[in-house]
């Protein structure tokens, strides 16, 4: 009897290994957005801000959920709650319409997918962070997977803010994936000169 019972549990434990687990497997795997250069709370290194370079890191992402056939990016900084009650939130990097076929964005992107404006200056494309004040700040790139497109135009556009993105995806995100970053400005930074007309 007891020999009948080990063998049904190794034969269930077979079953559960060959089919049930890699279900479930599939069903775990998270839409996750990373980066080469720097790690979930990480320091972002100065190259990727007013400090250094300007340039804008090398992302990638994986496990976009089933049925995606667009992506839009959001680079945005929400201050913390003072005094007065929360701050308007700031965004540096927009980018639509960026096609499913694409896993990871290189450094200096500026070629893939629709690009919007920033809450820094006028221009088109991405604005490094360059704070004011002393201390650390907290930096968030989302990614977002969409049904379709974003319907935001065909054109890169400085008129393309962060509530029109968030408004024109509310209904057709899918999931979206984050990588949040940190800054600290060296001491006695001034504001920097912002990044040349694109």
């Amino acid at each position: 009897m007891r020999k009948k019972v080990a063998l049904a549990l190794t034969a269930l434990f077979i079953l559960n290994s060959f089919f049930i687990t890699p279900s479930v497997q599939a069903a775990n795997k998270k839409f996750t957005l990373t980066s080469p250069v720097v790690k979930e709370k990480g320091m972002l290194p100065a190259e990727y801000t007013c400090d250094g370079a300007s340039a804008t890191p090398e992302l990638r992402w994986s496990n976009p959920p089933k049925g995606s056939k667009s992506f839009a990016l959001l680079m945005s900084h929400i201050p913390p709650t003072g005094p007065g009650g929360p701050e308007t939130p700031h965004w540096y990097w927009i980018i639509w319409d960026i096609p499913t076929n694409i896993k990871s964005l290189p450094k200096n992107s500026t070629s893939i997918g629709k690009i919007g404006g920033n809450s820094v200056n006028r221009n088109i494309g991405y604005a490094p962070p360059c704070s004011k004040g002393p201390g650390e700040k907290l930096y968030t790139y989302t990614l977002y997977a969409l049904s379709k497109s974003a319907n935001l135009g065909d054109a890169s556009t400085g008129s393309v803010n962060r509530e029109l993105l968030l408004s024109a995806i509310s209904k057709i995100t899918l999931g979206k994936a984050t990588l949040n970053v940190n800054y600290t400005r060296p001491e006695g930074a001034t504001d920097g000169p912002p990044p040349p007309p694109q």
